[in-house]
């Protein structure tokens, strides 16, 4: 009498990816955050200009202000003189303002004074006659390196649209109207459970046949570095009730539910049938190495993924699914892995029928396989990048060319 359950069908990496992004959608929540907290998060309302900026016209550079008729002719050769009748710097008001035949010193940012329709770079000028007059040696015309009112957003107008991810410049548009606080989409809530009864928490000590929990730390590490929010429930023990108490909790407080080991056809591997009564189940296995074992259920609108217990197994393909579910649940863009061109350190024989996902460390522009097996974490944590062998290919040559997607 056999004491596992193999694997009925196995689905392609590319119909398990589709299954499940068919049965998600944006998150819906919004929450008001400060300013200096609000980077990399999605803008949830349209942010519509209550005011000009800047609010007034100031100079473009260190010069002098003045009218553009008085300087026309004026060169190296044959320098005109205007005479200076004040100094305003950034943030104070001019104490009068520039008539004719006039000047007036003004330090970049600083308002235009009144009569001034330009500024002379300080370059082109210099002051003579004990500062009584500044010798202007080039021309400009009107408006020459002065920044209009209203030059960067103009009230009224929405510069910064719902939808938008912001980034330092977004957050520096927001600033510049005042705003100090953003309304943004909540991050997607992932809960995390470590399944297997030889799995213990940190910092208790091992008895024999133990090891220490992993996966719980990589997967929450993954969610928080792919815009989501990780809420870890802990361990639970391999037994239909916890199990099945776990994963009410765990759709009762998230978005998702994960729970990595015991996803597997094993005997005590009881995921599927516990996910399988909360709701549909998308696949069971995946044409995929490392992480066949992987299990998606869609629990009436809230998906629950059972992955592997080995822990490159585990992070592996909880990247390959989180990834984008995430990125479409957060309004975010699926992140585009950086590539570069390598040559295989050495023969690679593969699986066929099952998309792999080969880590690799770069030397040289030679790329050495970094995998030891799916139980050891350092075949990723050792790896620069991964090189992703077709289902339809079961052998790679060394010094064959391949394209590295770097982690």
């Amino acid at each position: 009498m056999s004491r596992g359950r193999p694997f009925r069908a196995l689905v392609s990496l590319e119909e398990a990816l589709e299954r499940v992004l068919s049965r998600v959608g944006p998150v819906d929540r919004t929450e008001t955050v400060p300013i200096d907290e609000a980077l990399d998060r999605v803008l949830a309302q349209d942010i519509k200009a209550t005011m000009d900026v800047p609010g007034f016209e100031r100079s473009a550079m260190d010069g002098y202000a003045v009218r553009a008729e008085d300087t026309y002719g004026a060169t190296d050769m044959e320098p005109l003189m205007l005479r200076p009748v004040g100094t305003v710097h950034a943030g104070e008001v001019p104490s009068g303002t520039v008539g004719e035949g006039e000047c007036m010193y003004v330090a970049t940012g600083a308002m235009r004074p009144e009569g001034a329709d330009s500024v002379v770079m300080v370059e082109y000028t210099e002051e003579v006659d004990g500062g009584t007059m500044t010798m202007i040696r080039r021309a400009v015309h009107p408006g020459e390196n002065v920044s209009r009112r209203d030059a960067d957003i103009k009230e009224g107008t929405v510069p910064l649209r719902a939808g938008a991810r912001l980034g330092a410049s977004r957050i520096g548009t927001a600033a510049a109207l005042g705003v100090s606080e953003l309304e943004v989409y909540a991050r997607p809530v992932v809960a995390i459970a470590g399944t297997g009864n030889e799995v213990r928490p940190l910092g208790e000590e091992l008895g024999p046949g133990q090891v220490y929990d992993i996966n719980t730390h990589t997967i929450s590490a993954a969610v928080r570095g792919l815009g989501g929010t990780a809420l870890v429930l802990g361990l639970v023990r391999d037994s239909h009730e916890a199990l099945s108490e776990a994963l009410d909790k765990a759709l009762a407080m998230a978005d998702i539910a994960v729970f990595t080991g015991g996803s597997s056809v094993g005997e005590r591997d009881l995921l599927v049938d516990v996910f399988g009564e909360r709701g549909e189940v998308l696949f069971h296995g995946v044409q995929v190495k490392p992480g066949k074992p992987v299990l998606a259920v869609d629990c009436g609108g809230k998906l629950a993924f059972g992955l592997p217990g080995y822990p490159t197994s585990c992070l592996s393909s909880g990247m390959l699914f989180l990834e984008p579910v995430l990125a479409k649940m957060g309004r975010r863009p699926q992140a585009t892995p950086v590539a570069v061109e390598a040559r295989l350190g050495r023969r690679v024989v593969s699986t066929i029928g099952r998309t792999q996902f080969l880590t690799v460390r770069l030397e040289d522009g030679t790329a050495h396989p970094a995998f030891k097996e799916s139980g050891a974490i350092t075949s990723m944590a050792e790896a620069d990048g991964y090189v992703i062998i077709p289902s339809n290919v079961d052998l790679m040559d060394r010094d064959e060319q391949v394209e590295v997607h770097m982690l």
